[in-house]
């Protein structure tokens, strides 16, 4: 019973996302926002800001979000234990990973917490090899219909990491993913932690992890969901649900060339909002209402 109200919530989300984004324009005197392409809307639906909304853009590890979501609706037992092996290395673009092949052993639930709190690809890749018994073709071809069933009609997924850079979406259908994302308490439980202990060797040691976005361990900050990205050809990517001067936000930044530009731009929106930005509805009092 509980599945069907949250899909008529979500169902409801957007038709009101639908018919505020045809009326609503940006606010006139907007945050200094300096990402390529971007989408802040609160929870009313009201846009904020928006710079190249529509835009299709490669998203790299956002692109773990839908990895998340596709293994959680799998409901493939998160314990069972699964070692990186040799399909799982990144022949692409030889990014560099501390599971070592053939080594390390992870239950799918730590994983997936060192694939969304770390953005670690081996991980991320052993997650859509292992789900199903199909591998990770099928893996991705359940991504682009999670996309699809979702409304992102301008997204597609290309692997379970984002290394590929066709892995594609606009900032309208990011915002769309954000939300339904946020629907999972596991991951807004991880990405929203500052950091997490692995134990992929057994009694030889454990890693030390930390999460990507550095506003998770800010005090100025309640980050209620979060993810990073990085390729050459996406730029510097932040998706975030937060809590700003009470309003919740659904915050999605793409393409910006600084290294810090989207933590720059999040935190220029915050003083925006805090030094008295126009505030529509009620305002936000309980953590995932």
């Amino acid at each position: 019973m509980s599945s069907i109200i949250d899909t008529r919530r979500f169902v409801i989300f957007l038709l009101g996302l639908s018919a505020l984004w045809s009326t609503v324009a940006p606010a006139a005197a907007g945050p200094d926002i300096r990402s390529g392409a971007a989408l802040i809307i609160d929870h009313h639906g009201n846009r904020l800001y928006e710079r190249n909304p529509t835009e299709v853009r490669p998203i790299a590890s956002i692109t773990k979000l839908m990895t998340a979501m596709v293994l959680l609706d799998a409901d493939v037992p998160l314990d069972d234990p699964i070692t990186i092996t040799e399909q799982d290395r990144d022949r692409l673009r030889w990014s560099r990973s501390r599971l070592r092949i053939g080594e390390a052993t992870l239950s799918r639930r730590d994983l997936l917490r060192v694939a969304l709190m770390s953005s670690d690809n081996r991980a991320a890749a052993a997650i859509g090899r292992t789900t199903f018994a199909d591998g990770t073709p099928r893996f991705v071809e359940a991504m682009n219909a999670k996309a699809q069933a979702l409304g992102m009609v301008n997204s597609r997924f290309a692997d379970a990491s984002g290394l590929d850079a066709g892995n594609e979406a606009t900032a309208e259908d990011l915002v769309r993913m954000l939300h339904a994302a946020s629907q999972y308490p596991l991951i807004r439980e991880i990405t929203s932690s500052e950091a997490f202990t692995a134990h992929p060797y057994g009694d030889r040691g454990s890693l030390q992890y930390r999460n990507t976005n550095p506003l998770v361990r800010n005090a100025d900050w309640r980050v209620e969901l979060s993810k990073t990205g990085y390729i050459n050809e996406a730029g510097r990517c932040l998706l975030m649900q937060a809590v700003v001067a009470e309003r919740r936000l659904y915050i999605v930044l793409l393409n910006a060339q600084g290294k810090l530009t989207p933590v720059g731009d999040s935190n220029r929106l915050r003083q925006w909002l805090r030094s008295g930005a126009p505030e529509p509805g009620p305002r936000v009092t309980a953590r995932g209402s």
